[in-house]
């Protein structure tokens, strides 16, 4: 029978950077001393995004070129899920149009749920779906305020043409509380840095790696890429020279242009090794929290021949600066700003219609005309092709991952928008269908007749009266390659 193994991956991480320096700024006056943690910049998700939106597009991304029906599993890691009981993998799900027969569980708990879900996958023979997502909250003039940052990996798990195979794995679980978020907190509280850098660092899960190649028999020196997901400065390094493997075998901790993301990091970081990474390769990845887990990993010849995709390097490429730190705490939920009467809606979604409409709200979803070849948005029962009004012929005609170009924009400051002013306009999709659709991640210099845009999942409305929330897709611009 074939080896599971890693098929594919994928990543995602938001389009806005916000500067460092602009944080410190605004509150060196409380604590200067976080002056230096105060360079480069971390990812911030837009209002509309969150653990389930960041995990959709990163399994698009890591599924480039394959076949979807392949995918029987699909598993959401992370430690910031929107709903603590609905299950945030299964909105994945249908979002990403996977069939009614996908099984699917969330995972959490501890930020290596990531590489604890990877390990199951592994030992399984499913082809599974492996996503772990986080966007976590911090205090104003904390220090995880400035080191932390938003994203999403994916990676996809089964038999056949595996680009990478398991050489070995080792895992240990210890009540090592480092830090620590009690049921419904918001913020993260903390032990003292360096008895976690001396005890949990150094101690626990440098033996464990040390332990996992001492007992599989691998030479450290033989690691080519070791993902320490550890974003204190120098002890991925330090770890890396006490176990003896080579100082330019330790992968990048993106702390500079990204920050820790938490949950998704290990895997952030395998997805980025990974697209740089030759055949016949060893990859070392650890995951740490409560214990920890190491896997080495072997890269195969197929990892030359896999699809090329956004993943990190692309994400990161895709910046924008932001300095405006008052927009980020206001997007946090952390600063309340007067929002006006035109804020004051009732968002209630009926579960029935959701449920009815799911195909078309959560996967965008259309339908195509079997006799006429005439697409539209939503299915319905009667055609709309004004030429032929032909009853029950349309088909399920997915649209989400269908290029589109703008027809018509217009730019609202008058409703309200958490980012205001509201990018909305008509768009066509290459092959037929017309949407009118609210554009995301856009400027004034953004958006003009016959540009070409690519839908995203996001969050299209809060119930904050109930603690719901609406998912639709928006139209983003489209980066080169993506037409």
């Amino acid at each position: 029978m074939s080896e599971t193994g890693i098929l594919a991956f994928g990543a995602y991480i938001p389009r806005r950077r916000l500067q460092r320096a602009a944080i410190h700024a605004a509150n060196k006056w409380f604590a200067p001393g976080l002056g230096g943690l105060a360079k480069g910049e971390r990812a911030v998700a837009n209002w509309d995004e969150d653990a389930v939106t960041m995990a959709v597009e990163a399994a698009r991304d890591c599924l480039t070129g394959i076949d979807r029906c392949a995918v029987q599993t699909l598993s959401l890691a992370s430690t910031t899920l929107p709903f603590a009981d609905r299950l945030n993998a299964g909105i994945v799900k249908e979002a990403l149009t996977l069939a009614d027969t996908t099984r699917a569980a969330d995972a959490g708990g501890s930020l290596r749920a990531g590489t604890s879900a990877l390990l199951a996958a592994l030992e399984g023979r499913q082809t599974q779906l492996c996503i772990a997502s986080d966007l976590r909250k911090a205090r104003p003039a904390s220090e995880a305020e400035l080191t932390q940052g938003d994203g999403a990996a994916a990676l996809l798990i089964g038999q056949g043409e595996v680009i990478a195979t398991v050489v070995t794995t080792h895992s240990v679980t210890v009540d090592f509380v480092d830090h620590y978020r009690a049921s419904g907190a918001d913020f993260d509280y903390g032990w003292e840095n360096r008895w976690i850098r001396d005890e949990g660092y150094t101690g626990l899960l440098g033996g464990a790696i040390r332990d996992a190649l001492k007992q599989s028999g691998v030479v450290p020196e033989t690691i080519d890429h070791a993902v320490i997901p550890i974003s204190a400065r120098g002890v991925a390094a330090g770890l890396a020279k006490k176990i003896g493997v080579r100082a330019e075998a330790v992968a990048d901790t993106l702390q500079a242009g990204l920050g820790d993301t938490g949950t998704a990091h290990p895997l952030l970081m395998l997805a980025a090794v990974l697209e740089k990474a030759e055949p016949g390769q060893r990859i070392l990845l650890a995951g740490f929290g409560q214990g920890a887990d190491v896997l080495v990993l072997e890269t195969t010849a197929a990892l030359a021949r896999l699809p090329r995709r956004r993943g990190v390097g692309g994400h990161l490429a895709a910046r924008a600066e932001d300095h405006n730190y008052q927009r980020f705490l206001f997007h946090r939920g952390l600063l309340d700003l007067e929002r006006g009467m035109r804020a004051e809606l009732d968002q209630k979604q009926p579960g029935s219609t959701l449920y009815r409409h799911r195909k078309a709200v959560l996967g965008l979803v259309g339908g195509r005309c079997t006799k006429s070849g005439t697409v539209q948005f939503p299915r319905t029962d009667i055609g709309v092709n004004p030429n032929d009004r032909a009853l029950g012929t349309q088909e399920d005609y997915p649209l989400a991952d269908r290029p589109a170009r703008i027809v018509t924009y217009t730019a609202d400051s008058l409703s309200f928008s958490p980012d205001p002013p509201t990018y909305y306009g008509t768009i066509d999709f290459e092959g037929g269908g017309r949407l009118v659709a609210i554009f995301a991640e856009v400027g004034a210099e953004d958006v003009e007749v016959g540009r070409p845009m690519r839908m995203v999942f996001r969050i299209n409305a809060h119930d904050e009266q109930r603690g719901f929330i609406k998912y639709f897709w928006k139209a983003t611009p489209a980066v080169e390659g993506e037409q």
